[in-house]
């Protein structure tokens, strides 16, 4: 099971059981809750009868007085009341009256009068001075069948004549309670499903977070150049940052070693050749060989000139993770402007330009992609017999600008195309001159990979060699 999935559940589950232990709370409150409220309303109406009732309970009107017939309007009222969603039709209220012995003297349900009620809760707290309510089922076995009395002293001249009981059946609560369980129950599963969605959406965050790490994690591995990712949680971006600058000190370890190696290997052969012509210099010889050995110094202190400009311009290509100043520019005056600067080694070599450059905008930085395009011409000069011609290409293609070179020299031999891009690998000049730097296409290489572009370099089947630049023409953010 993956991360996400085990982030997901357990968020998930975590939620559920908050909700589920809210839910029986609120549900084992909610009967509770309402018995009470119910209860509270029974106390103010018990004692605004009982004040009502006083006079014709101390005359002895009760029986045939205004409150029984009151009573008997009230019980044949209907209500048509809407309360919410639910629609009471008729009266529930019970009312009985005691004398001060606890014998009924009225019951608004016509019977129990003369019964002795002294012993009920209510009528013997209240007698006794204090609170007095009781809860009593009419059938015994049947919960939803309890009234709940609430009784209120009926007083005369400063002193206690009798007891107002109002009791109220539990049953006319019941819908009420349902429909509260109902509406909880309906905004639990809301709830439930809200954070469902909210769980998914914060696992695929972090999870997505997570996946950044691991794909960079991964390129890092596989020597891929690629930026730090973009990460919000802090306690991730922390880790984001920590595996990064582990990246660059185990790189810039790496990256020392193989230069150094890579280096040594290659100025041996140009300090050889100038230590050997300093020594024989040193030697009596005709003129025209110390002319000669002379100019071989001057050209391979030249090429070591060359070797190691190039090599700063490459480590600071490799040391780069992103492209640092871009804009937007067309790439028409770049390639002009360059075949224009070749003209002068195009004609002592006898060489033609065979272009078709079209006006092309593309985001990036121009003096990388400048140095870039230069390395193609200069190679593709190179490599060219004298009197041919170099063909030049660059034109949009979709979403990417694309700009070929070729030669028509020899081609790229079979064993050579794995090799091309490796640091100092050079090839063999059709004129039999020195060979260059090895560095031009592994340049030409990072700059393509800074802007998340490609080079390739493929035998043409016309012959010669071409080699092909694709840049998006927009950075993707």
């Amino acid at each position: 099971m993956s991360f996400s999935v085990r982030l997901f559940l357990g968020v998930l589950l975590l939620v559920a059981v908050a909700l589920w232990i809210s839910f029986v709370n609120i549900r084992r409150e909610l009967v509770p809750g309402m018995r009470q409220s119910l209860e509270e309303v029974l106390v103010d109406t018990s004692n605004l009868l009982a004040v009502m009732v006083g006079d014709e309970l101390a005359s002895g009107t009760l029986a045939e007085g205004s409150f029984a017939e009151s009573m008997e309007v009230f019980a044949r009222r209907r209500l048509n009341a809407v309360i919410y969603t639910l629609q009471k039709e008729k009266p529930s209220l019970v009312v009985y009256i005691t004398n001060v012995d606890g014998i009924v003297v009225y019951d608004s349900r016509g019977r129990d009068v003369g019964v002795d009620y002294s012993q009920w809760n209510d009528v013997f707290r209240t007698l006794r001075g204090e609170y007095g309510a009781r809860s009593t089922r009419v059938r015994p076995n049947d919960d939803t069948s309890s009234v709940m009395y609430v009784a209120a002293p009926i007083m005369s001249d400063g002193e206690m004549i009798g007891v107002l009981s109002v009791g109220k059946p539990s049953a006319v609560v019941a819908p009420f309670l349902d429909a509260a369980r109902k509406t909880l129950l309906t905004k639990s599963a809301w709830l439930l499903g809200l954070a469902i969605i909210v769980t998914a959406l914060l696992s695929w965050r972090v999870t997505t977070s997570v996946r950044k790490l691991i794909r960079y994690a991964d390129a890092v591995r596989e020597d891929k150049r690629v930026s730090r990712p973009r990460i919000r949680e802090p306690e991730l971006r922390r880790l984001a940052d920590a595996m990064e600058s582990m990246r660059r000190e185990l790189e810039g370890k790496q990256y020392v070693e193989r230069y150094l190696h890579a280096l040594t290997h290659e100025l041996k052969s140009p300090l050889a050749a100038i230590g050997g012509a300093a020594e024989l210099l040193g030697e009596e010889m005709p003129q025209e060989d110390r002319t000669r050995f002379a100019e071989n110094i001057r050209s391979e202190g030249s090429r070591l000139h060359d070797i190691l400009e190039r090599l700063l311009h490459l480590s600071a290509l490799e040391g780069r993770t992103g492209l640092e100043q871009t804009e937007v520019f067309d790439t028409e005056p770049i390639v002009a402007e360059l075949c224009a600067d070749k003209l002068g080694r195009m004609t002592k070599r006898r060489l033609e330009w065979d272009r078709h450059i079209e006006s092309i905008e593309v985001e990036g930085e121009p003096f990388l992609i400048r140095q870039a395009v230069s390395s193609l011409l200069d190679n593709a000069i190179e490599f060219s017999p004298e009197g041919g011609r170099i063909e030049v290409v660059s034109r949009p293609v979709g979403a990417w600008w694309e700009i070929s070179v070729r030669d028509r020299g020899p081609g790229v031999p079979d064993y050579a195309q794995e090799h091309l891009f490796e640091r100092f690998y050079s090839l063999p000049r059709p004129s039999g001159g020195a060979k260059s730097t090895g560095l031009g296409l592994t340049a030409v290489r990072e700059v393509a990979q800074l802007h998340a572009g490609s080079i390739t370099v493929e035998n043409h089947d016309g012959g010669g060699t071409i080699a092909t630049l694709r840049i998006p023409r927009k950075l993707q953010s």
